[in-house]
């Protein structure tokens, strides 16, 4: 038949996964650093990674194609889901996002070492990238942070990253609701507490309301707090 269905062009693909992340049916896979369309009967054609593309790099096109088969995509994502708890190595994005715990420097190394370390507890940090069951997340301190805030407030690693989880986005940017993933990360792990850092501008005010909206959803109730940054490196806490 012919219907309207997505086309991926692999010369504007950067390989950021991010189309695969936000394909519900699992039409979208990663292969060798590109995304690539898996099987036509399990893309419905309502584009809902178009957006999310940085690239420009996905469009609808119309050609013959199978119809679009809803049993066989449940079925592919009761196998992913099975599949997902079995192995929380399981990695089918781009390489650059694999999920890893990551380890610095010791104690015994010197003050002046210490202070300059990165203190990032894992990969990938990206809100959109990160997997809602990585085993990082249990007993996890939580940072949810604008990504400008590193830039302006130059102790961000000593002050708020050590010993914390962070994750990062930028509502304006990125141009998604972070609340539902989010919520399916506090739901599913068990979060000690959670820390907002946002630049003062009023478009970051989408990371608040996202967090505060995730936490509402799940049900649980988390200490939390909000860090406003300037954009001279001034601090506010809420």
């Amino acid at each position: 038949m012919i219907r309207k269905i997505i086309q991926i062009d692999e010369q504007k693909c950067n390989g950021c996964g991010a189309c695969a992340e936000a394909c519900h049916e699992g039409a979208i896979g990663m292969v060798n650093g590109k995304a690539r369309l898996l099987r036509d009967d399990y893309c419905d054609g309502l584009g809902d990674c178009l957006p999310t593309c940085p690239t420009g790099a996905i469009s609808f096109v119309e050609r013959e194609a199978a119809a679009y088969n809803e049993k066989a995509v449940q079925e592919n994502m009761r196998k992913k889901k099975e599949q997902s708890r079995t192995s929380a190595d399981v990695h089918e994005g781009c390489p650059g996002s694999r999920m890893q715990r990551l380890q610095h420097m010791q104690e015994s190394a010197s003050p002046t070492q210490a202070q300059t370390a990165s203190q990032l507890g894992q990969w990938p940090c990206q809100i959109k990238l990160v997997p809602v069951n990585a085993p990082y997340f249990n007993g996890a301190k939580l940072l949810i942070a604008a990504d400008c805030s590193a830039y302006a407030y130059a102790r961000m690693h000593e002050d708020f990253m050590r010993g914390k989880i962070t994750l990062i986005g930028c509502p304006k940017l990125d141009s998604v609701d972070y609340s539902e993933k989010l919520t399916q990360i506090i739901q599913n792990n068990d979060i000690q507490s959670m820390t907002i850092v946002r630049m003062e501008v009023p478009c970051c005010g989408g990371l608040k309301l996202a967090a505060k909206k995730a936490l509402q959803a799940s049900g649980k109730f988390i200490p939390w707090q909000v860090i406003n940054i300037s954009v001279d490196g001034r601090i506010d806490f809420e």
